[in-house]
């Protein structure tokens, strides 16, 4: 008989050594009701080492904590007296005690991005980390895992499922009778169960509708041996993969039984230039040279599909939402039977993996969704279009008694060599480990171990939880450095906003010394220093001390700064666009484990997070976006616009100039329409109308229109209506401009090798009679057209006396001597105020069919302290910088605000501060947009 250990338990093992072993409760799910030791277990080990055993108590756990301490444990709260502690599920950081050795499934070996923190932990605390996963033998294979039990509950939730999308589609089946796995009491009795609903198959078959049910299986470990255990309690029959066009085109099948094929990898997957694939061994090792035929000679003849099969990024999809796409639409056609693919059990649940429409895990109480491909929507109605997914990660608790007792039993051996030889404390070495442990150990003494040195990459700077602890010292707080590359106008309310914080201080780092110290001057936790962007070991420097790295620097050297910023391993944020130069960047930042996040600006930045709002909320609803139309502009405000152009500048005006020559594309009435650079201000569009009616804008095309399709996960180009993105101004400026184009002025190719003389012709020419029939003579107009005037007359606006004190450059186009004419006559006065626009509409249909036009609109004025451009801009890159400082976006790469948990918090605090959208719902009308110019130069 054995005595509790907490009442002086004798043990036939001697009692040198660490031998403390600590169970956790569970907590990450609810449904975790599992136990990595069985009380037989712990009265095993006790006996068979005198370990001490510590319980935390749990009222959910399969076993009470009753069963455990009749089995000799100690039941408490606290387990820091423990050497070895286990679990099952990940352990949250604040629960991670240092110096311990842990075992539990990570889910950290493959980088799991969401991990990585709790991984990072682990190191800081010294704590030896074993995972479960990777404890196999010489072979390769698994020793400790609940794959047969995933297998199993996987098998049972995925019939239930099959009853559910039946009824949906308007047939009662015996798949109705089934509940999920974890509505039975034990396995035995689920397989009861199941063998029931096989008996009314027998006796009432199968719908006639949809022909014989079949289902495909894929690998060949635990995990698929398991879901098959479970589908042979059905009548069925086996049938070889090459056997499938003709089962499906059976006329007559037997439908008083399933059918199933066992999939192997030739069945799927074959060379590259088309050839069989006769080596599934060589394809395992190089994948590259292969790809999946699944969407071909699997998809159209299976009901379902069970997963069980391994999968990497390294190999093909088994089936892209592309391909899922063309199957739906062929079976629409009628070319695929109806009912095939029709549902997914991703038992192995990879999320975006070999399928994948399986875009996140789901939970046991909401194990299924449905991804209608055709229309990019996830959706939760059985009775809608879509293939019902099913992706449940923590199948085997839905069998916790059976599941629990196997796990246990197979660790047994290898626990009691942790025990029994005393390496539990971390001072011994990973050498003194038996081969299945030390493969299995991911960190030890505060390292990743050889084999797992290549998560390094992806881990963060600090975990989540010593961030937390940092913060909450109650010694001087630690300060975080984030360094200002750049000076500029945007600048100011960044650094303020960041300075708020008094947990960071920044260094503004720019060739301008007297605007840098002019940003710093009123703080006490900012500096300033020089800096020559040209030299790589001051800028190396400067980056490797600090946490973040903002870049306000000119756009084209962006690339340049990230590259020395994925060097130092410093993450980094942009307010400019992506270009190529800086996506080429994105493989390298993601193994360097460095967040580089781009466009945090007005436009680009408030634009997307503000579109991304709405397209997501959308998303959730089931509905679909089938048209966006996007405006963005600076200008002045109203009260400040009565100069040619309508138009000022706060900076150099260059940009806003060559922008005007650049060649647009858009998509509209589902055609494609790309308007030349030429031609861009003739064919502007005249009259574009917001949610003020105050406000009467017009607007010119932006250079592509189409690539944010993908880049908003707005589906199929060629589902949409519209996709267009433009540039707002107030009416007239284009007109102005072409005209200006048309006396040269936009030139960049020539050259003014006396700019004096260019400068008398704006400043004396019109006053000729020659000049004027000169500059007619240009413009291609009559004399007494109406743009001839508004053009000279704009041309004498824009000369005064003052010019006379102007330096122009030498020998520059007749484009940059014009910059600098703008930029001196259109700069703002004190006193006036600029603003920015933004307006977007977007045609929504939702899954009832109903339609709507829904519009989010932006009007925000600058102030005496701030522009509103400044203010746009600097704000939002603000905000991105504290969401990187506080850990709080966990991918890596070259990233856009486009995720939830980036642009939420920002427009949260955006509105805060009086950057706010106004949104209304009106019932849908024709969308119109007709480059067609105001006709003035008709």
């Amino acid at each position: 008989m054995l005595l509790n250990t907490s009442r002086g338990l004798k043990s036939n093992a001697s009692q040198t050594g660490p031998r403390s072993v600590g169970l956790r409760r569970e907590d990450k799910s609810r449904w975790e009701r599992r136990a990595a030791l069985t009380p037989a277990t712990v009265e095993q080990l006790i006996c068979d080492t005198g370990s001490r055993i510590y319980v935390q108590p749990s009222t959910k756990r399969i076993f009470s904590d009753e069963a455990y301490r009749k089995a000799g444990a100690t039941i408490t709260e606290d387990i820091s007296e423990a050497d070895i502690i286990l679990g099952i599920k990940e352990v949250p950081e604040e629960a991670l005690i240092a110096n311990k050795t842990y075992l539990f499934f990570s889910h950290s070996h493959k980088g799991n991005q969401k991990n990585m923190s709790m991984l990072k932990n682990i190191l800081e605390k010294d704590i030896r980390l074993i995972d479960y996963e990777l404890m196999k033998d010489s072979s390769g294979k698994r020793l400790v895992a609940f794959g047969q039990f995933a297998g199993n509950a996987g098998m049972v939730d995925s019939l239930h499922g099959m009853g559910h999308r039946f009824l949906g589609m308007g047939y009662s089946t015996p798949f109705m009778y089934l509940a999920m796995a974890h509505g039975y009491k034990s396995l035995q009795d689920a397989r009861q169960a199941v063998g029931a609903m096989g008996a009314m198959i027998e006796e009432q078959g199968t719908p006639k509708d949809f022909g014989p049910l079949v289902f495909g299986f894929t690998g060949a470990g635990n995990v698929a041996h398991g879901a098959l255990d479970v589908f042979r309690e059905l009548p069925h029959e086996f049938v070889a993969a090459e056997d499938l066009p003709l089962l499906v085109k059976d006329k007559n099948p037997n439908l008083n039984k399933l059918y199933a094929t066992h999939l192997a990898i030739p069945d799927y997957i074959q060379h590259r230039d088309g050839s069989p694939c006769t080596d599934p061994n060589d394809y395992l090792s190089n994948p590259s040279g292969y790809q999946s035929v699944f969407h071909q000679k699997v998809a159209p003849f299976v009901n379902t599909v069970v997963t069980g099969g391994y999968w990497d990024d390294r190999y093909p999809r088994l089936l892209t939402n592309s391909q899922l796409k063309e199957l739906q639409i062929q079976q629409q056609l009628g070319h695929i039977p109806r009912g095939k693919m029709m549902t997914l059990a991703d038992i192995v649940c990879d999320v975006k993996g070999a399928f994948e429409s399986l875009s996140h895990s789901t939970n046991i109480d909401n194990g299924f969704f449905y991804y209608d491909a055709i229309n990019n929507i996830e959706h939760e109605n059985a009775e809608e279009a879509g293939m019902q997914i099913m992706g449940v990660d923590i199948l085997p608790a839905e069998l916790p008694i059976e599941s629990s007792q196997h796990f246990s039993n197979v660790l047994y051996p290898h626990l009691k060599e942790l025990v029994s030889d005393s390496v539990t404390s971390n001072a011994i070495k990973l050498s003194e480990l038996s081969a299945t442990l030390a493969n299995a150990t991911i960190a030890d003494k505060g390292k990743l171990t050889k084999e797992y040195k290549g998560l390094e990459g992806k881990l963060p700077l600090q975990s989540k939880s010593f961030q937390a602890s940092s913060a909450n010292n109650s010694g001087p707080a630690q300060l975080k450095t984030v360094l200002l590359l750049g000076s500029g106008m945007v600048a100011g309310p960044l650094v303020e906003h960041l300075l708020k914080r008094p947990d960071v201080r920044v260094v503004v780092a720019s060739n301008m010394a007297n605007e840098a110290k002019a940003l710093v001057a009123n703080h006490d936790r900012a500096e300033s220093v020089g800096l020559d962007i040209s030299n790589g070991s001051q800028l190396s420097g400067l980056v490797s001390k600090a946490d973040v790295v903002v870049s306000f620097v000119p756009a084209f050297l962006h690339p340049k700064v990230a590259k020395v910023c994925i060097q130092e391993r410093k993450h980094m944020v942009t307010a400019s666009y992506v270009s190529e130069e800086m996506q080429e960047l994105d493989d390298l930042a993601k193994k360097a484990g460095v967040l580089i996040m781009n466009e945090v600006g007005l436009d680009p930045g408030i634009d997307h997070m503000s579109a991304m709002k709405i397209i997501d909320e959308s998303k959730r609803r089931g509905s679909k976006i089938r048209s966006f139309i996007s405006w963005c502009g600076g200008l002045p405000a109203p009260e400040a616009s009565n100069v040619p152009l309508g138009y000022k500048f706060s900076w150099s005006p260059r940009g806003v100039l060559t922008a005007s020559g650049n060649t647009a594309t858009y998509w509209t009435g589902g055609k494609r329409f790309t308007i030349p650079g030429e031609s861009l201000l003739r064919q502007h569009f005249p009259a574009v109308r917001t949610s003020y009616k105050g406000f009467v804008f017009e607007g010119l095309a932006n250079r592509d229109s189409l690539s944010y399709v993908d880049t908003y996960g707005l589906g199929d180009l060629s589902d949409m209506d519209t996709m267009f993105r433009g540039t707002l101004r107030y009416q007239g400026y284009s007109d102005v401009l072409y005209g200006f184009k048309k006396l040269g002025f936009l030139d960049q190719t020539s050259q003014l090798s006396k700019c004096t003389s260019w400068v008398y012709i704006l400043k004396k020419g019109e006053n000729t009679q020659d000049r004027t029939d000169a500059m007619v003579l240009k413009l291609g107009l009559p004399k007494d057209h109406p743009m001839v005037e508004k053009v000279l007359d704009a041309m004498q606006a824009l000369s005064s006396p003052q010019m006379n004190q102007v330096q122009f450059p030498q020998n520059v186009s007749p484009l940059d001597a014009f910059s600098v004419l703008l930029a001196h006559q259109l700069q703002y006065l004190p006193g006036e105020r600029d603003m920015v626009a933004m307006h977007h509409e977007f045609g929504i249909e939702h899954s009832s069919g109903k339609k709507e036009t829904v519009t989010s609109t932006l009007i925000h004025y600058g102030n005496d302290h701030h522009t509103a451009m400044a203010k746009t801009v600097g704000l939002p890159a603000a905000m991105t910088t504290e969401l990187v400082l506080d850990n709080k976006i966990p991918e890596r790469g070259i990233l856009r605000p486009t995720s939830s948990h980036v642009y939420l918090p920002v427009l949260d605090q955006l509105e805060h501060v009086g950057v706010q959208f106004v949104e209304s719902v009106q019932a849908s009308h024709p969308i119109r947009l007709d480059g067609t110019g105001s006709g003035a130069w008709d």
